[in-house]
């Protein structure tokens, strides 16, 4: 399948689990009505984020990704493939994780590696990023802070990552904020990051994130599709929304590659 139609959810999410999956019912059932083939939802959907990132925060659930709970998410999907952010549990260990699913069944699972200010005090890392592969391509997962680091995005690629998603719990500046969101530098930083993955890489960038507020942050929204010549197919901007754009995956890869082949030409031996 390479015609595609993809989209990026920006949504409230908090501590009640029943209610967040009553709201990604809902959710996959809009994009279902679209005839949406992939879904991305926000970091932390189920479950919510953390109310601030001073290291005091109380604990989202933790959820084992072969436990009841992702099960349902993928009943809940059924036919389409939908990344959704959750806290996972391994043993005594958390992580800050994406879960891919579809067709039933888990695709791929990504715990976040880069964690801002003190994430970790309620988050262990993720050491690692791999692609693989689904009824809609060949994807990576990313977590919000990741996409600030270009290797983290390159990585995927270089693993044949076709169509990159990228979760998101990305709050307003901390200081100096500004009252409108859409002018506010952690918006555009947000917004800049995205176009800039997907035309490094020239892949498909699929960017959801968390909307409103939950304890002391408040959420910028901004979910988008982008293509691999970095332009922004569908974006619900500074407000709540789904961005719902159909992608031809192996012909927009094809052209944005055709002459500058970012990852061909690249020269690792001078790096």
């Amino acid at each position: 399948m390479t015609l595609i139609r993809v989209a990026a959810v920006a949504d409230e999410f908090d501590r009640d689990l029943e209610g967040d999956f009553g709201r990604v019912e809902k959710l996959v059932e809009a994009a279902r009505t679209e005839g949406v083939h992939l879904l991305a939802l926000p970091e932390a959907c189920l479950g919510g984020y953390l109310a601030d990132l001073d290291g005091d925060a109380d604990q989202p659930p933790a959820l084992r990704v072969d436990g009841p709970e992702i099960a349902r998410l993928a009943a809940i999907a059924g036919d389409m493939v939908v990344c959704a952010g959750y806290c996972e549990a391994d043993g005594d260990r958390r992580f800050n994780s994406v879960v891919c699913v579809g067709g039933g069944e888990v695709l791929g699972n990504h715990r976040k590696v880069h964690q801002p200010l003190r994430e970790d005090a309620s988050y262990d890392s993720g050491d690692s990023f791999a692609a693989f592969d689904t009824p809609v391509g060949r994807i990576g997962l990313l977590i919000c802070y990741d996409k600030a680091f270009p290797e983290s995005a390159r990585a995927l690629a270089l693993d044949g990552a076709e169509i990159i998603v990228c979760v998101s719990a990305w709050p307003g500046s901390r200081t100096n904020a500004a009252s409108d969101l859409a002018e506010d530098r952690w918006t555009r930083r947000f917004d800049l990051f995205d176009r800039a993955r997907a035309l490094e890489n020239q892949v498909v960038w699929v960017s959801a994130n968390q909307s409103g507020t939950f304890g002391s942050l408040r959420f910028v929204c901004s979910a988008k599709v982008v293509d691999p010549g970095g332009d922004v197919l569908a974006t619900t901007g500074v407000a709540p929304g789904m961005a719902t754009a159909e992608v031809d995956v192996a012909a927009a890869l094809t052209a944005a590659r055709r002459s500058m082949g970012h990852l061909r030409d690249r020269r690792p031996e001078a790096y």
